[in-house]
């Protein structure tokens, strides 16, 4: 009689642990869809989510969506009237997802109650016998938090390690080690439901005193800015040889960042500044950094949203971003979001190309033709001829210095270009351009931004047939030609000269720029300018960049008193087989 009473306070006793109270049930958490995406080239994207949401017993949305937006660009927003918007808040809380049992421990878990037979271990001989099981003694969450004086918050239940089977001679406490294999009489549960933290975002609702039932269904919103979305451009220009290219354009989507299913696209040319890209918003969670933005078609969804949005979200206070301090790299800071086009993006005004019903799930893909169009082009020819350092740097000169010098200064050639004009309603922005004729590839070059009725030029190759000849000398040295603040300054004079040939078979037009160190004096033909070496990169020629040697040279506080950088462009016609000769003359100061 007493071993029945103990079995039936056993028994008693793992109801009431079986029994304790669950988690929130959150056995399909909602998901709210993306919409719209403005992707811009840098790899951030402005990201709607909106739909029909469904709503808790406390009217509230709760979704398993936290994203990782870039500091202060975090809009969540109410499009119901009749439930506002007042918080948002993020945090981690213990839910139940239905899971597949993947074994043993778990099949027994999801089975609860089931008659089983039972294949227990024994160093005699293996017991089968057919039993029901209890259960499984489990301390819940709640009991772990009472039990924790230190309030360390939600605990998940703490599963034992015995499992409770009813027999004919009463309850069998079972060491699930001791389990060798288990029969089921008829259907049994291939899933459980598992307690685990998800990082879960509240959207708190107001209904004005009218609470809603639990199936009504609002409609809410976010709006967010996050790295994780790239779009690279890409052209390809087919020429006819006549002065017309047709130019498509099309764009590599890359998506790190969430599935989107028949989304609409915003493909931006131009990048706005993001002051805060490196600062996360608190509200992912993260102790991270991230971006901004606020330039968006007026006309799209995103910026319907973000001017009618609350923002209230519940975050850790301000004080935690007094500086910007070290902190864990984002979330996805190392995806691939393929290449950067360098150049490419914040010199370009904003132009939105709307590409509809994308579907792209994360980690794929795509390619999408964008635009087509017809421009005129014509063939150009340019030459720019490398100038040489003062005549000082050359005292202490190395051997690999000199051979530098001499490999800039070899043989100038002319290179061969199209120049196309942007006849078409958008801009061309920067990106690979691969150059056709009758369909055979000429080259791959940079196309560079070209706003509406503008130009630009795509490199061909180098022109062979055109042959270059450049001599400058020594025409007059004058020591002490001028005295300035007590010091004397010698004057050397020089003359140039550039002599083109032609070998082709019709005359074309070559734009030849020619600077020089010091002052021009003259050039037949040419235009002649002094370049303003502070502000104007180009001084430096077509590269855009300083030559390779201008460090060498710790530059005198007198230079710029008496010399400069003088640019002379010419645009001549160059018959075949007629040589063409362009003088110049200028001068230097030295001391």
């Amino acid at each position: 009689m007493n071993r029945w009473m103990s079995t039936l306070v056993l028994a008693a006793l793992a109801a009431a642990t079986l029994q304790a109270e669950p988690p929130t049930p959150f056995r399909s958490l909602a998901r709210m869809p993306v919409r719209e995406v403005t992707v811009f080239k840098d790899g951030h994207a402005f990201v709607l989510h909106a739909g029909k949401m469904p709503v808790d017993q406390n009217g509230d949305v709760v979704m398993d969506c936290l994203p990782c937006p870039v500091l202060g660009t975090f809009w969540p927003y109410s499009a119901d009237k009749e439930a506002r918007l007042t918080a948002v808040t993020a945090g981690q809380h213990k839910v139940l997802v239905d899971r597949t049992a993947l074994n043993l421990r778990e099949l027994i878990e999801a089975n609860i109650g089931a008659e089983v037979t039972l294949t227990e271990f024994s160093k005699e001989t293996n017991l089968v016998y057919r039993t029901t099981i209890l259960g499984l003694p489990a301390q819940s969450g709640e009991e772990l938090e009472t039990l924790d004086p230190s309030g360390t918050g939600e605990r998940l239940t703490l599963k034992g390690n015995v499992v409770l089977l009813k027999t004919a001679a009463g309850v069998k406490v079972v060491n699930l080690d001791r389990i060798q294999d288990i029969s089921f009489t008829g259907d049994y549960n291939r899933a459980l439901p598992r307690e685990e933290f998800r990082n879960l975002l509240t959207l708190k609702l107001d209904w004005a005193g009218n609470k809603p039932q639990r199936k009504t269904d609002v409609d809410v919103g976010l709006l967010y800015l996050q790295r994780g979305i790239r779009w690279i451009p890409g052209y390809k220009v087919v020429i006819d040889g006549k002065g017309q290219a047709i130019v498509k354009l099309q764009a590599t989507l890359i998506n790190e960042l969430a599935d989107l299913n028949d989304v609409t696209a915003l493909l931006v040319i131009g990048v706005p500044n993001f002051e805060f890209k490196d600062a996360v918003d608190p509200i992912s969670l993260q102790q991270s950094v991230a971006q901004l933005s606020q330039y968006f078609r007026q006309d799209a969804q995103t910026a319907y949203g973000f001017a009618n949005a609350v923002m209230s979200q519940q975050a850790m206070p301000m004080a935690d971003y007094g500086g910007r301090r070290a902190a864990p790299e984002p979330a996805g800071h190392n995806m691939d979001l393929g290449p950067e086009i360098a150049g490419s993006g914040k010199n370009e005004d904003l132009f939105i190309y709307t590409v509809k019903h994308v579907v792209l799930r994360k980690g794929q893909r795509m390619v999408l033709t964008i635009g087509e169009f017809t421009m005129k082009y014509r063939d150009i020819y340019t030459l720019d001829i490398p100038y040489a350092p003062p005549p000082e740097i050359r005292r202490n000169n190395n051997a690999g210095r000199e051979a530098e010098l001499s490999r800039l200064f070899d043989a100038p050639k002319v290179l061969h270009k199209i120049r196309l004009s942007n006849s078409s309603e958008v801009p061309l922005t920067t990106a690979p351009a691969l150059i056709l004729r009758d369909e055979r590839v000429l080259a791959q070059g940079l196309m560079m931004y070209a706003s509406p009725g503008a130009e630009t030029d795509l490199d061909i190759t180098t022109a062979v047939d055109i042959r270059v000849k450049k001599t400058d000398n020594e025409i007059r040295r004058t020591p002490n030609a001028v005295n300035w603040q007590g010091d004397p300054y010698g004057r050397i004079d020089l003359a140039g000269k550039v002599t083109l040939t032609s070998f082709r078979k019709d005359a074309i037009e070559v734009e030849v720029i020619r600077h020089v160190l010091g002052n021009v004096d003259a050039a037949e033909n040419g235009k002649v300018e002094m370049v303003n070496i502070f502000e104007d990169s180009t001084f430096a020629g077509a590269s855009g960049a300083c030559p390779s040697w201008w460090g060498w040279y710790s530059w005198p506080w007198w230079w710029n008193h008496f010399n400069g950088v003088g640019r002379i462009t010419w645009t001549v016609k160059l018959d075949p087989n007629k040589p063409l000769e362009l003088p110049y003359t200028w001068n230097y100061y030295w001391r």
